[in-house]
């Protein structure tokens, strides 16, 4: 029977890999699966606590005051925490997750299985789980290299993305993109066009959505030649919010991030921006003067990214050759090392308003930063979550927030 890539009818469905027993009492696989499937959670709430120990072990406290305690330590909204434990201790709700996969021949890592990418546990706030379709022995490959760029980008910018993926994937480097129109296209279909070459689409959206519409064809190029990965449940919907979330696990999975094409706003300097938090090296396409889709390159380039002038250039850093660049040699470009770049999209409503009240290099807490703006606090624990998630801020013991990266 010939299989059905769109639906996943006819395959073999991949089974789970071994578990392995959670350290520090983290939630274990079932309590992960169905707290990342609760739809009424946000991704940064789920993300937070899946890196928190024993807090779905025992029922929330009776008294208002004692949750509202435990709510402030986890730095979780009260009623996102009571709808966690919900969820967390409800087995229906994963089993439900985990037939559908299985229906649809895919595979399901948490975090409490060994075969969970080790490069995405260098995340502050790392998936709970990755929904995988395809390979996934192509997430194991050494190095890696994410291209990356506009949606919008113009006959140089397709051409540079498959100059660049090409090359990458013929040296046998898995090239990892965003899946979107434009650069990431380009990168996808050029690395599948070399001998052997191999490529991971991280997705904004659940593995069942038909987002972009017009890429089913390449959906299907990709089943055979990589793996398409998420981290979002069934049935999520793109949605604005989840494309900065995706861009984190990108800058991840990847050893070096290549910029193609990049406005002063777009989403790929975010991108840039985790890679460097995590130690990734960033290299850029220069374009031309006159062009302002380049921008956001030419930005990255002034503050010290390194120059993508040839391939030769990105893999003589991923070690091929013989030329590697000293440890830590971008660890600290000028505009990215205090937070996001001035050029990525600054955080809007009320997530910006809260980042505006937080002094550069000075620690607040959840309720000096709602004594200043007049919020409540729980509403200001959520908003803090959403910077927190984006690369916005860090969470200190305390807890306390400050802007930036580590």
């Amino acid at each position: 029977m010939e299989p059905n890539q769109e639906t996943g009818e006819g395959r073999a469905p991949l089974r789970p890999p071994p578990s392995v027993e959670p350290a520090n009492d983290l939630p274990g696989r079932h309590a992960l699966v169905a707290l990342n499937a609760e739809r009424r959670l946000a991704r940064a709430t789920v993300c937070r606590l899946a890196t928190e120990p024993g807090w779905h072990l025992e029922p929330l406290p009776r008294s208002a005051g004692a949750r509202a305690e435990r709510s402030h330590h986890l730095g979780v909204p009260v009623v996102q925490l009571e709808r966690a434990h919900r969820a967390a201790r409800d087995p229906s709700r994963a089993e439900r997750e985990l037939e559908r996969a299985e229906d649809r021949g895919a595979l399901l890592l948490t975090r409490a299985e060994a075969a969970y990418p080790r490069p995405l546990l260098d995340l502050e706030l790392p998936p709970p789980v990755l929904y995988l379709e395809g390979s996934p022995e192509v997430l194991d490959r050494r190095p890696a290299a994410a291209v990356v760029g506009s949606r919008r980008c113009g006959t140089y910018g397709r051409q540079a993305a498959e100059h660049f993926a090409h090359a990458l994937a013929a040296a046998g480097v898995p090239v990892v993109s965003g899946f979107a129109k434009g650069v990431d296209a380009a990168a996808h279909r050029a690395a599948l066009g070399a001998a052997g070459g191999r490529t991971v689409a991280v997705l904004g959206c659940g593995l069942d959505s038909p987002y972009p519409k017009s890429h089913r064809e390449l959906r299907r190029e990709i089943l055979g030649g990589g793996a398409l990965l998420s981290e979002f449940p069934w049935g999520q919907e793109p949605r604005p919010w989840s494309f900065p979330v995706r861009n984190r696990v990108i800058a991840a999975l990847a050893d070096l991030t290549l910029v193609v094409q990049a406005t002063h706003r777009s989403g790929s300097l975010i991108t840039a921006h985790h890679a460097l938090e995590l130690g990734r090296e960033v290299f850029a396409v220069p374009g031309s003067v006159f062009d302002r889709g380049s921008q956001g390159t030419h930005a990255l380039l002034r503050d010290g990214a390194g120059t993508a002038a040839r391939p030769r250039d990105l893999l003589e850093s991923l070690g091929f050759g013989g030329v590697r660049p000293p440890p830590g040699k971008q660890a600290a470009l000028p505009c990215l090392d205090s937070g996001p770049p001035p050029e990525s999209p600054p955080p809007a409503g009320s997530a910006g308003a809260l980042l505006d009240h937080l002094p550069p290099g000075r620690g607040l807490s959840a309720e000096e930063l709602a004594a200043a703006t007049g919020q409540a606090v729980d509403r200001v624990l959520g908003k803090l979550l959403e910077l927190e998630l984006s690369g916005f801020l860090r969470r200190l013991p305390g807890p306390v927030y400050l802007r930036g990266g580590p």
